[in-house]
């Protein structure tokens, strides 16, 4: 393995799903009722996106480890922990609302309170922005939730100004916005129909990411939230190149009608945006090596694990051909500038100033 630096920050890290028994504490006496009488504590409430059985969905190198036991594994100073529950999916508007905002509590009580390593994700649907900003503004005084989690696929693509408060909830407290792979399936990944197989699904999930990026950076939500940061989860960034030159060049030719972008598309990109290291889709270190020469570098690439989901083999999420001294920056430097609370906090500001002294 490479050299060891004194902190990693994984920021991709999946916590497994609660059922909607562990969450009948975290309700009131009226929804308790509801989901007992309609049996749902009966029903698995999996995204479509991760069956449990899946090859991808399951690491054989992680049987058995548990979360804590993940975290030694890889030598975790920090875990970014997610939830990818599906209660997000519900049609029912008061029912989603509720189970998710139940899912926020129960992370924060039965994983955040207990492994002082992992830091939360607020939970929320792009179907319901005030119910998502009610639910940002309950749970933003609790400093361990670092980042906003929303999904890659929804009715709307995520440049849309009725996602804007959620945004400016997301800056106002100093809140990354995440953006995992995965979606409600109201609408097919494709552009041109619903795949088959999941083989399908998962290969065209990058170019979803594609359109966000392009959506957020052309319809101004950088230049509206000049503090908002924004992760792109289980994304993958070997498509980051030609999604970045097209977007440059196509930039010049009509400037006049998005006066907003008052430089290159690249340009207002950096240091706003990070991508999460895994999947890694490079074949071999000579590739991964183009790939990150076309990117300009590394400052974009977030270290992550992706536990407990299958993109590696064996014990090192890194990938041969990253440049050694663009490590420490890729372990944790470029995570701290993608997210503010983390930045904030002394023990990682005290541990960044130790880990510059050395390298």
């Amino acid at each position: 393995m490479p050299t060891r630096t004194p902190l990693r920050i994984d920021a991709d890290f999946h916590l497994p799903q609660a059922s909607i028994d562990d969450l009948l504490p975290y309700l009131d006496e009226f929804w308790r009722g509801q989901v007992v009488d309609r049996e749902l504590p009966s029903m698995p409430f999996r995204l479509t996106s991760y069956p449990p059985n899946s090859p991808l969905t399951k690491n054989p190198d992680f049987e058995g480890l548990d979360v804590s036991a993940a975290l030694d594994k890889f030598g975790t100073d920090v875990a970014v922990a997610s939830m990818l529950h599906g209660a997000v999916a519900l049609h029912n508007p008061d029912m989603r609302a509720v189970l998710m905002s139940a899912v926020n509590d129960y992370v924060a009580k039965e994983w955040l309170d207990r492994e002082p390593r992992l830091r939360g994700s607020i939970y929320v649907s792009g179907e319901d922005i005030a119910a998502s900003v009610a639910e940002i503004e309950r749970l933003a005084g609790d400093k361990r939730f670092v980042q906003v989690l929303l999904l890659a696929m929804q009715e709307i693509h995520h440049g849309n100004r009725q996602y804007w408060p959620i945004y400016e909830a997301c800056e106002k407290h100093g809140l990354t916005l995440a953006i995992h792979a995965g979606g409600l399936y109201r609408l097919p990944p494709s552009v041109s129909g619903w795949p088959s197989y999941q083989f399908e699904d998962y290969v065209m999930q990058s170019m979803v990411f594609e359109n966000i990026l392009t959506a957020l950076v052309g319809e101004g939500v950088f230049h509206k939230f000049p503090d908002l940061n924004v992760v792109l989860l289980e994304s993958g960034f070997a498509w980051l190149p030609t999604i970045i030159w097209r977007n440059d060049k196509t930039w010049r030719g009509v400037r006049p009608e998005v006066p907003w972008l008052d430089r290159k598309p690249s340009e207002i990109m950096a240091g706003r945006v990070f991508l999460s290291l895994q999947p890694s889709d490079p074949p071999g270190p000579e590739e991964l090596k183009q790939i990150i020469k076309h990117i300009g570098g590394t400052d974009m690439l977030l270290y992550s694990t992706d536990y407990p989901h299958r993109q590696f083999s064996g014990s090192d999420p890194l990938p041969a051909g990253l440049p050694e001294e663009a490590l420490p920056d890729i372990l944790s430097g470029n995570a701290l500038k993608a997210y503010p609370r983390l930045a904030a906090e002394p023990a990682l500001r005290e541990a960044t100033a130790i880990l510059e002294e050395t390298t």
